[in-house]
């Protein structure tokens, strides 16, 4: 019989440290992959407007701050949603709250595609964000939990890969409505609208997947916990007790205050959220409005823009899964430092194109922009997910998501403007800059943390550049 909260409490840290130590099943791996296929439904949702705003500007006629602002609200639903999901997937469980987003999921992408006018669309797309923001947060807390040591940061560095493939499906889908000379008013409303058919799939191959065993373990629900980690990783968690106690959960606002007493946690997550940042501010300005950039800079034709386009996303997308394969050679700082390298110089070499007017060579650096941001953006998530205290792990993955979303937001919001104001090759230039705030995060912040997790119960846990 368990006698007081401190000592039910060492015991729910000790099992959730065992949990996370173990090796995984196929079923693990199964969660992890419904989890991380999420991306390709919130590329779809937040991206393919950036390929349908030609229509929407065409039918509405919006200025420029209020067609940013339709583009960005969904960025600034995201970011609330990220912090409502994180609470509440610590709180409540992982599996209520990724049900419940993916039903908003169907139901918000589809009205969407009714808004009658520019300020309909942008209070459908904010509203349509906060579902999108809760399941990153709760996805990646889903794979950390649910996938074995080592894998579990390969997975989650899949995300850019999977926002690779709905980038691209999004595009060829619009070109192909375009080409067979659909009404432009009705496009940009299906393709829109299309959101809401991988949603409603995802949602019905998700209605098996059970709570996580950590969670459960958190929150004192030990006899289910012992099933579910006998299911996932075939450990029947003898250590816990064969009946449910009440586990005081731990105040929300003493995260930080943990994050904080552990040198590596708390370097780790500085760097994370510096990282989440700047991939998306650099991504949501150059990448989100590459279609209109290339319209407007005389590149290329629609049609042509959307062909560029796709073999663009197509390398990003090699590049998005290459980045975690080569992660265990590179470890963390290695990724991390080569993506941020290489898309500021991508960045600065686009900028000096743009001034020449080099025009048939700005897709190259657009190309390699792209393949260099995804490897820079393919951590920021894993690692402040990775290294929190088990207790926090959904808050911390929805307190990172916010580092992503408020900069998403912004730029997309203002990156018209400041094209309007400066010129396509100064603006370039000046988000160039968050890319190389980043690359020296990762050199002088960031320790090695590949593996963390694996090897916390350790004194001193080391990387695999420090040893």
């Amino acid at each position: 019989m368990i006698s007081s909260q401190e000592e039910l409490q060492k015991l729910s840290d000790k099992a959730a440290a065992h949990v996370l130590s173990m090796e995984g099943t196929k079923t693990g791996t199964r969660t992890g992959w419904l989890m991380i296929t999420t991306i390709l439904i919130e590329a779809w949702d937040l991206y393919s407007i950036s390929f349908l705003l030609i229509f929407i500007k065409d039918e509405f006629k919006p200025d420029a701050a209020l067609l940013g602002l339709a583009s960005a609200s969904v960025q600034l639903g995201a970011l609330i949603g990220a912090v409502i999901g994180g609470w509440a997937a610590d709180r409540l469980g992982r599996r209520v709250i990724f049900l419940t987003t993916m039903a908003l999921f169907v139901v918000l992408a589809v009205t969407q595609a009714f808004a009658q006018n520019m300020w309909e669309l942008v209070i459908i797309r904010f509203l349509l964000g906060i579902p999108l923001g809760s399941d990153v947060a709760s996805g990646y807390t889903y794979i950390m939990e649910s996938m074995p040591k080592g894998k579990r940061e390969v997975m989650g560095n899949r995300w850019q890969g999977m926002f690779g493939l709905g980038e691209v499906a999004c595009i060829i889908v619009v070109t192909i409505m375009f080409l067979s000379g659909m009404n432009h008013g009705l496009l940009w409303r299906v393709g829109l609208g299309l959101g809401a058919v991988p949603a409603l799939i995802l949602l019905i191959m998700r209605l098996d997947i059970p709570d996580t065993a950590l969670s459960l373990i958190q929150s004192g629900k030990f006899r289910q916990a012992k099933k579910v980690a006998k299911q996932i990783f075939n450990d029947p968690l003898d250590m816990l007790p064969d009946e449910d106690y009440q586990v005081q959960r731990p105040r929300t606002r003493d995260f930080l205050t943990d994050i904080w007493k552990d040198q590596t946690r708390r370097r780790a997550s500085i760097y994370a959220w510096i990282s989440n940042a700047a991939q998306g501010i650099e991504f949501s300005a150059f990448g989100f409005y590459l279609p209109i950039i290339f319209l407007l800079t005389g590149v290329s034709g629609l049609v042509g823009t959307n062909f560029l386009l796709a073999g663009i996303y197509s390398i990003a997308t090699i590049s998005g899964f290459v980045a975690p394969a080569i992660t265990p050679k590179l470890g963390h700082r290695g990724i991390s430092q080569w993506g941020f390298g290489g898309t500021w110089l991508s960045l600065v070499a686009a900028a000096i194109l743009f001034q020449l007017g080099w025009k048939p060579v700005i897709p190259i650096a657009a190309a390699s922009l792209m393949w260099f941001h995804y490897w820079s953006a393919s951590n920021g998530m894993t690692i402040c997910s990775m290294v929190a205290p088990s207790r926090y792990k959904a808050t911390a993955s929805g307190f990172g998501y916010i580092f992503v979303k408020l900069p998403n937001f912004i730029t997309i919001f203002l990156f018209p403007v400041l094209l309007e104001k400066v010129g396509t090759a100064i603006a370039t230039a000046i988000i160039s800059l968050s890319s190389f705030i980043a690359f020296l995060a990762a050199h002088f912040i960031l320790p090695e943390v590949y593996g963390y997790i694996e090897r916390q119960r350790e004194e001193a846990p080391v990387g695999i550049g420090e040893r």
